[in-house]
């Protein structure tokens, strides 16, 4: 087969997984599956990456303690109440959670992890998950994912999974995920609510290394508003029935493992960011030519970050001095004198990027501005591109030879609307 094939299944995909997803009207106006439940039928090892805003959700806090050991086997994730800025009763719901389903699963109460997403400053109607359980737990199955991906959407518009098989030590390997994440999004060192599933061996600190470093060049650069959430939370389990040598140092294997890893994980941060609350076209910045790494994703997603450059795509306005400005303020090295920009269309893009072409042909790519001096351009073909349903920005800079993507949209006026009431 090929280096990386997708494939179906999502968090279920991987040998050993199953899942399922109930409605237990956590919050009353929900219609649709508000609690999913992830389960590998032997114990796996885990890593995750949390949330950096200095106010944690409990669930999150608790979440923490639990992955302490590198050792987990289920996963209960719920919409409707966050269970955020809940005190001591908060923690113990999440710890309720835990016990509940570590004896309908018979399996050790320190090897379940607990998510929530939602409201803030709720207290979880926790009886109502474990009220559930026993239809969770009967619902397990490998097709259970379909269920298990509604189950976490809140003001998500679309359901947001992938999966990939790759070969790593001589064996296939199957990797598969879900997510939800729409607003409130802001990422670093955490996700939204993200759970991986693999069957590949591999040790509890090498896991933990290839999240970090996978998550940094994808989750990590994507921003819908500039809102880190409470409850962001990326877990990682694997069961190693792939039956590969176990990955335990950065060997061949692991490099392998980790590109796998980059390929899932950009699925989704693409995905995140083309459902961002309100939004009407995912906007990408690709930033070629920089000093460092580090440099090329900080200019990157300092530009998809700007609410002025997300307002200009939401008016398809070719307004490229808001980009030099937000790259200006970001305190990320560049030479604006040697600094080019222009606008790619999704096919544009395409061609520049998969085939190395850097002419992407006048119907897909324009430039605005070339090694720091304004161009005069075609309006009329830039209004054309900038209102496609995914837009690239192309920064081209002199002062290295690093590249950096980062992945937004723009700010419309639904945005606004969906915030403005959403305890409702």
């Amino acid at each position: 087969m090929e280096k990386f094939a997708f494939i179906d299944g999502g968090v279920c995909a991987a040998e050993g997984f199953t899942a399922s997803g109930v409605l237990n009207k956590i919050k009353e106006s929900r219609t649709t599956y508000d609690t999913a439940l992830i389960f590998s039928d032997s114990l796996c090892n885990v890593a995750g990456v949390f949330t950096q805003n200095r106010v944690k959700a409990e669930c999150v806090k608790f979440t923490k303690s639990q992955i302490s050991d590198g050792k987990a086997q289920a996963v209960i994730m719920n919409s409707g109440n966050a269970n955020a800025c809940t005190g001591k009763q908060g923690y113990e719901n999440a710890e309720k959670e835990a016990v509940a389903v570590s004896e309908k699963l018979k399996i050790s109460k320190s090897d379940v992890l607990v998510c929530s997403t939602g409201v803030i400053g709720q207290q979880l109607p926790v009886e109502k998950i474990l009220n559930g359980l026993d239809k969770s737990v009967s619902l397990l199955s490998k097709n259970g994912n379909v269920e298990a991906r509604q189950a976490i959407m809140t003001t998500d518009t679309k359901f947001k999974e992938t999966a990939l098989e790759a070969k790593i030590g001589g064996k296939t390997v199957k990797i598969g995920t879900m997510a939800k994440g729409s607003g409130m999004i802001h990422i670093n060192l955490g996700t939204m609510l993200s759970v991986i599933t693999t069957d590949c061996a591999i040790s509890s600190k090498m896991l933990e290394k290839a999240l970090k470093l996978s998550v940094a060049g994808t989750y990590n650069c994507v921003s819908i508003d500039g809102d880190t959430s409470t409850n962001d939370t990326l877990l990682i389990l694997a069961n190693g029935k792939a039956g590969n040598a176990e990955i335990d140092s950065e060997n061949e294997d692991f490099n392998d493992f980790v590109a796998a890893l980059n390929v899932l994980n950009t699925q989704m941060a693409k995905k995140i960011a083309a459902d961002g609350e309100g939004a009407s076209r995912l906007v990408t910045c690709n930033v070629v030519g920089a000093d460092t790494v580090e440099n090329a994703r900080g200019l990157a997603k300092a530009v998809i970050c700007s609410n002025l450059v997300k307002a200009a795509f939401f008016g398809a306005d070719a307004n490229w001095g808001r980009i030099l400005d937000a790259m200006g303020y970001s305190g990320f090295n560049f030479t604006p004198e040697k600094t080019s920009v222009s606008f790619l269309s999704r096919e544009g893009a395409k061609r520049y990027f998969d085939a190395g072409e850097q002419n992407g042909g006048k119907e897909n790519q324009i430039k605005v501005f070339d090694h720091g001096v304004p161009l005069n351009f075609d309006e009329d073909l830039a209004k054309k591109i900038l209102t496609e349903e995914a837009v690239e920005i192309l920064v081209e800079l002199e002062d290295g030879s690093e590249k950096g993507t980062a992945w937004g949209c723009d700010l419309t006026y639904d945005y606004v609307k969906i915030n403005g009431d959403y305890r409702t």
